[in-house]
Parts: C-alpha cells; structure tokens; sequence
C-alpha cells in the first residue's frame, strides 16, 4: 500500500479561490472584512508567520494590518491596544501573535479579545461553543486538519482517532472536533505509557509533539490516516514534520506532508474565520 497524499498547499488554493469570490461579493456590500495581527517582539519565526498572513489576506482581497510592539511592552498597554481594537467598528478579527513575552500573561489577553472578534477561536467562550457543538470561530489548525479530511471524503465518524499532545492549541482541539464529528477519541502524550501499543490501535493518528521524525512505521497499522502537525527544522535547514513520512508512506491509507501539509491550512482557515467575522455570523 501507498499512502494518498492529502496536500495542503493545493486545498488551499482551491478554497483561497472561493474566498476571493466572497470577500468580493461582502466589498460589494461596502463591507470589507479587515484582519489586524499584534506582534510583540522580534522573534524571527513569529515575523515570518504574521507576514505570511498578511499576504495571505491580501490575497484574497481582506484587509489587514500588523500593529508592532516592543517586547517591552507591559500588559497594560498591550491591554489598552487591545481595547481599541474592540471598539473598532472596522476591524473585524484581531489575532495576538504567540508566543509572548513572559511578563505578560496569555491567558488575560486571549480572554481580553471580544469573542466575536477571535478569529484565532482560543477565547473561552469560543471553545465552550466548540465543546458543546455550537457554531462558533473554530482554531485555525484543529479546522484546517478537519476540513483535510472531509476533502477526501474520509468517514470519521466510528473511527478511532489517537492523538499525540495535549495543547491547548492543536491537540486538545482538534480531538474535540473529532469527537464532535462521532469519532473514538485517544489523547496520548508525555505520560503516556505503552504509547505504540495505543498508536497502533488509530484509524486516524494526529501527531502534534514538535520533535522530527519521532512516528515511523512501527507506530501505525495498515491503512491508517496521518495527519502530521509537526513544523521541525533540521541542521541542515529543511523542513521535517513529527512523523518519518517515507516510513509511514507504505503503510498509510492518506498522509499530510511537510511543508505543503497542514501548515498552509492553517492560515486558510485564519482567513474563513475573519470572511465569517465580517458576515456577523458569530453571535
């Protein structure tokens, strides 16, 4: 068996495509949907990250602004840009870049954000709607990985869905939105014990850990599903995921590559969500 290859950088372009269409259609309207992204800091993945959703954004014809602060800033202030941002009719989802200086306390900033501006989907209330079923802003990566799946048409609902890691970002998320589509949940992380007797047992395996290469062949069954998350640069500069891809190719039913796999989904469904916050289609 060889894997399918579930290319996310292809799936995004097709629905970058139909974006273009609907924020055309909401421009029309005198609506432009507008993205404003807090950036704290100078770190150089970060930078890379915030400028890629600005030309993502432009892409599609959304409007957007990076507001940059030192990493100085205190939490005050950085509360204060916040507020403003809150009260701006204009704006329509505001995204604080992470990570953040120690001294500010994340948690208080995600929860400053106005829900119905949280086009990240980390506001508590955004995730108790995601947690109950109800239509809300959903995380960007634990949606791009969904909508992966439902591209091909895969069947979740009965399978048994193993997930590696526990974030609050990608794991725990996206094992919700699995379940809330009928699947089998697993969550599986540094205190798992056994873990390859766990792994094997998946119909789909997400492997969210940040450490290269860590899944092989040994860790799946035949025919599985892999969804790799990881985002690891090697000594030599190239781009590795979380899973040994070539390992894992003849024994996958469908697997996510790295790059071109779930990263350039991520910034697409950053992009849905804002089309959504600007319909008003968040209550």
């Amino acid at each position: 068996m060889v894997a399918e290859v579930i290319n996310g950088k292809d799936l995004s372009m097709e629905l970058k495509s139909e974006m273009k269409k609907e924020v055309h259609d909401l421009r029309n309207k005198n609506v432009v949907p507008h993205l404003t992204v807090v950036l704290v800091g100078n770190n150089p993945a970060s930078e890379s990250y915030v400028n890629g959703k600005k030309r993502a954004s432009e892409e599609v014809g959304i409007s957007s602004e990076i507001i940059k602060l030192e990493d100085t800033v205190t939490e005050k202030e950085l509360l204060k840009v916040i507020d403003r941002l809150n009260r701006n009719d204009k704006v329509h989802g505001i995204l604080v870049q992470l990570p953040l200086p120690n001294h500010i306390h994340v948690q208080h900033i995600i929860e400053f954000i106005d829900p119905k501006k949280d086009v990240d989907g980390f506001h508590p209330y955004n995730i108790g709607k995601m947690m109950t079923g109800q239509d809300t802003f959903l995380p960007c990566t634990p949606y791009g990985i969904l909508t992966m799946l439902r591209s091909k048409n895969i069947t979740i609902e009965g399978k048994h869905a193993v997930i590696i890691g526990r974030s609050n970002i990608v794991g725990k998320p996206v094992g919700q939105l699995l379940l809330n589509e009928n699947a089998t949940v697993t969550y599986c992380h540094s205190k798992t014990k056994n873990l390859k007797e766990i792994t094997r047992l998946a119909d789909i395996l997400v492997v969210a850990v940040g450490k290269p290469n860590v899944i092989d062949k040994h860790y799946v069954k035949d025919g599985v599903i892999v969804i790799d998350v990881g985002i690891n640069r090697l000594d030599d500069g190239s781009l590795t995921g979380d899973v040994d891809f070539d390992s894992c190719l003849e024994k996958a039913s469908y697997i996510t590559p790295v790059p071109r796999g779930v990263g350039p989904m991520t910034i697409t469904m950053l992009l849905h969500n804002t089309i959504k916050a600007a319909k008003g289609m968040v209550q």
